[in-house]
Formats: structure tokens, sequence, C-alpha cells
């Protein structure tokens, strides 16, 4: 049997299908291993629990159903990925307090947020790996490929925004 995944896409969408005929492609494309919600106007996101051989496989073969279903669904996020303190005390059991003293106590080595105003964010891969490393805190496989392959996903959809020169120019730096 294989591993279980848990991930969340959420996509934007113009056309104007009813919720019954988008459940029904969906279905029929595969989606059938996900919970669909509905927020915002030409908003959707899709709860996944997918049995695969990897974090990749699970979540490439569902952007690859979605896709197949609604191919002008645009991709939001993958999640998680994206997660300030109160999300992290959550996935990691802590308080929010005691996560909030854990990253100031280890300022030097905790990973540096992506946003670091009033609310901080993080690559939620980036912080896992800081605690399987720097606090040996066991990390279950799943989350952290999960966590890999999301942030993988919106980072590889943020480059696509780049421009291709300008790009150039920071991989020459860097």
């Amino acid at each position: 049997m294989s591993p279980s995944f848990d991930f969340t896409l959420t996509f934007a969408i113009s056309e104007t299908l009813g919720v019954d005929e988008m459940e029904e492609r969906l279905f029929e494309a595969g989606c059938d291993d996900a919970i669909i919600g509905f927020g915002q106007k030409g908003r959707f996101a899709l709860n996944f629990t997918r049995e695969a051989e990897s974090a990749e496989v699970a979540i490439l073969s569902a952007l690859r159903n979605v896709k197949a279903a609604l191919p002008h669904a645009g991709l939001v996020e993958a999640a998680p990925d994206l997660v300030g303190v109160s999300d992290l005390a959550g996935i990691l059991g802590f308080s929010r307090q005691n996560m909030r003293k854990l990253i100031q106590t280890h300022f030097a080595s905790f990973p540096l947020p992506l946003h670091d105003g009033t609310s901080a964010i993080w690559h939620l891969a980036d912080v896992l790996a800081w605690f399987s490393e720097k606090q040996k805190r066991a990390i279950k496989q799943e989350l952290m490929g999960v966590a890999q392959v999301t942030m993988g996903v919106n980072l590889t959809r943020e480059t696509d925004r780049v421009d291709r020169r300008l790009l150039a120019q920071l991989r020459a730096i860097a």
C-alpha cells in the first residue's frame, strides 16, 4: 500500500460552470480523492488525500487531473507551503507563544522568512528541515515531501512571472 499525502490546491476559474458540473468533471478526471470547497467567487480549493509512491507523484498527478477537467483553471497556490507563526505552531504541536519563543531563541539559525513584517511568513519546507537538522525532531516523511513539492510548485509559478532578462542577471549575481 502506498503512503497517503495530504495537500490543498487552490485555483481561480473564470468559466461560469455550475458547482455540480465542476464536481462531475473533477470526479471524472480522477479527483475523487479530494474534497472541493468554494470560497470567494471565481475560486475553488481541492483538499486531497492521495495515495502515491511520493509527494511529487501525488501532487503532480492531482495538478494534471484538475487541468484535464478544467483546462482554464489557474493555479493560485499549493499548500501547505507559506506559513506564519500560528500555522507552524499548529503543524508542530506547539503553542503560538512557544513557537515565537523558539524562533527568537534560535534567531541566528532559524530560517529567514520570506516576509518579515507584523506577520512573518516562511516556507514550511525550510522550517521542517531546520527542525529535523537543528532540533533533531522527527518530521513525518510525507509532510516533508508535501512541503518540499508545494514550495517548488509555488516558486515555479512565481518564477514564470519574472522577466527572463532580469532573472538571468539575478542568477549571475547570486
